[in-house]
């Protein structure tokens, strides 16, 4: 079925963010379980594969839509160096993500492809009540019990 290119485009620019996402739970999850703060590799790890499910949904309906995804683009990829700035990092790309989500549906309403604007729904969904939430949720954690004691909640029990 040919979609409308507008469609493709916003998808396409939603992937770039998607794919800069899935690139940075990955990375950060590898360097969490490196530090062996295990709980935080296996949260984020999770999310990796998220980010992973919804690159997958865009790039299958531009196929669906006729169009070409671009997997080459990654939009507010930014590896963090310590747990704060790599929880605020992925904050970031979940608020920058749930921004176009919302533009991209509007624009969906607008050019009546409703197929493309309840996927994109759900994917606002899982990005706003899921991801932001529990990174909300991390660094407020920090705060409230300080950086040392969330650390030590966040390694697996007899662990070095």
């Amino acid at each position: 079925m040919k979609g409308k290119q507008t469609v493709i485009d916003a998808l396409n620019g939603l992937l770039a963010s998607e794919l800069a996402a899935m690139d940075q739970y990955f990375i950060h999850s590898r360097m969490y379980q490196d530090w062996g703060l295990h709980k935080l590799y296996e949260r984020i790890d999770h999310e990796f594969d998220d980010e992973k499910r919804h690159a997958a949904a865009l790039i299958e309906r531009m196929l669906f839509l006729e169009g070409t995804p671009d997997m080459t683009q990654r939009k507010g990829f930014k590896v963090g160096t310590d747990v704060v700035s790599m929880l605020e990092s992925d904050l970031r790309v979940e608020y920058e993500v749930d921004n176009e989500l919302k533009a991209a549906i509007a624009l969906c309403e607008q050019e009546q492809d409703y197929v493309t604007r309840d996927m994109l729904q759900t994917l606002l969904k899982d990005t706003e009540e899921d991801h932001a939430y529990w990174l909300e949720i991390q660094l407020g954690l920090i705060q409230k019990v300080g950086m040392e004691n969330y650390l030590q909640s966040q390694m697996e029990s007899g662990s070095p």
